[in-house]
């Protein structure tokens, strides 16, 4: 199930895929999550890294604390 889940993951990640990869994340996919926050933190997306966040993402909290120094 795991390596299904990382074909899916870089699949999304290739092709920029944030839906697919917004539901590998909810699936419980830490690698999704982990694809999010950095594609979120290039984009400077708030809105991402925040719903990230709140998720749990102690990465995207990190991430969103550094681009609002």
């Amino acid at each position: 199930m795991a390596e299904q889940f990382d074909q899916l993951v870089e699949r999304a990640a290739a092709t920029g895929d944030l839906e697919e990869l917004r539901r590998l994340a909810d699936a419980g996919s830490s690698d999704a999550v982990d694809v999010l926050v950095e594609l979120a933190g290039e984009r400077e997306d708030f809105d991402e890294l925040r719903r990230l966040a709140a998720l749990g993402s102690s990465d995207a909290a990190d991430v969103l604390a550094e681009l609002q120094e």
